[in-house]
């Protein structure tokens, strides 16, 4: 049996959704947010990031954030529509899931995560509303770079 997520974990103890209007093509959008060794260039609070090879199903990556070393796994991909990853890292049991559905001139990206894990429990207000933080940074910064490239 296969034990792959689809989906975000919505009983996890933890879980954010943001969404934002990106003024780009979905394609440009999606190739800045698959592209995982570009991501510090227009990420800030991503210090390093790398893939070696394309995202598709099944495919690993690493990057480091807040002092973290973070491998992720490609759970699910239909470009330039869907991209859903996630893995563990320090206890916490992170998936990610990012949607992009194509406006009149502009692209809606929405990106979701669920966290589980005991410091999670633990915290969850407290671990949730950094969460929600740093999906908004995430679409501010992919948002700011898309719009910069696509002019």
């Amino acid at each position: 049996m296969d034990n792959t997520p689809s989906g975000i974990d919505r009983a996890a103890p933890v879980v954010a959704r943001r969404e934002l209007p990106i003024s780009a093509p979905a394609a440009a959008v999606w190739d800045l947010l698959t592209h995982v060794p570009d991501w510090p260039c227009w990420q800030p609070d991503i210090a390093e990031a790398r893939a070696l090879t394309p995202l598709t199903r099944g495919a690993v990556f690493h990057w480091r954030t807040a002092g973290l070393d973070i491998t992720s796994t490609v759970y699910a991909i239909d470009a330039p529509r869907l991209i859903l990853w996630g893995g563990p890292t320090q206890g916490i049991t992170a998936i990610h899931r990012w949607t992009f559905t194509p406006l009149t001139g502009a692209t809606l990206v929405a990106t979701e995560e669920s966290w589980d894990g005991p410091s999670v429990r633990a915290d969850p207000a407290g671990i949730g509303q950094a969460l929600d933080q740093s999906l908004l940074q995430w679409l501010l910064h992919l948002k700011s770079a898309a719009e910069r490239t696509s002019r």
